[in-house]
């Protein structure tokens, strides 16, 4: 299905332990490639027009009768409206209910490391990765949501217990089509899950470029009645802002 991607016009390689935001506008896409295997890519998405409106991992769940995310999938806004659909997956299970890892978490798995003694070998967490590109935008704490976080797949086990499945993702690719322009914010952190015994570094390859027009018979949009209702919001709202 690489089809869905008209022209590739900007990619960059961002390490593990890294974090990342950009502005995608409506029309565009975005490849995740896992270059190593057991990457773990946290993202949140904002309204840059109305950084009140940001994603819904509840709604995004619930509309659409589903525990993870895959192909044909659309990720909701509070508002009911659709950031983006994820139109390709090699993966085929993403996390979106267990949230982000945390200073000491971290801590205590793999030990205390900060930036300004350890440099690139410092120990990052996916909380405060999302608090400093937040803060580049005038947000903060209060301003984090639930998280999606790519090329996880939790696994429940018969005691109810939620665990991090060692499933390899390497060379697999996810790609996001925006429905409306989005502030992306992303982390390579490690899932909340991960229990390795050494802290991961695992980079990714981002590739951004112009989608097909949405068809119709598209997947998403007609994946389900609830996002053929999220698509006619997103209708709503460009209406407003021609």
């Amino acid at each position: 299905m690489k089809n869905t991607i008209k022209n590739i016009q900007y990619e960059t390689r961002l390490p593990g332990s890294s974090h990342w935001s950009l502005k995608m506008r409506r029309g565009t896409i975005m490849r995740i490639t896992d270059l190593n295997g057991h990457a773990n890519v946290g993202l949140l998405f904002y309204n840059p027009e109305n950084l009140l409106e940001r994603y819904n991992a509840p709604d995004t769940l619930k509309c659409q009768h589903t525990f993870k995310l895959t192909q044909n999938h659309c990720l909701y806004s509070d508002m009911g409206r659709i950031f983006a659909s994820i139109t390709e997956d090699q993966f085929g299970w993403h996390d979106t209910v267990c949230g982000n890892s945390h200073a000491d978490q971290i801590a205590e798995l793999w030990g205390q490391r900060d930036y300004q003694q350890h440099r690139n070998e410092w120990h990052q967490n996916g909380t405060d990765a999302f608090l400093v590109e937040l803060a580049k935008y005038g947000l903060g704490k209060a301003d984090l949501a639930s998280n999606l976080n790519l090329f996880s797949k939790v696994a429940v086990g018969a005691d109810g217990q939620l665990s991090l499945a060692q499933e390899n993702s390497k060379g697999k690719e996810v790609v996001l089509r925006f429905e409306m322009d989005t502030l992306v914010l992303i982390h390579t952190c490690p899932h909340p899950l991960n229990v390795e015994s050494q802290y991961p570094e695992r980079p990714v390859l981002i590739e951004l470029g112009e989608a097909e027009t949405v068809s119709e018979n598209d997947a998403c949009l007609m994946h389900c009645d609830e996002n053929i209702r999220g698509f006619k919001n997103n209708n709503l709202y460009h209406l407003g802002n021609i």
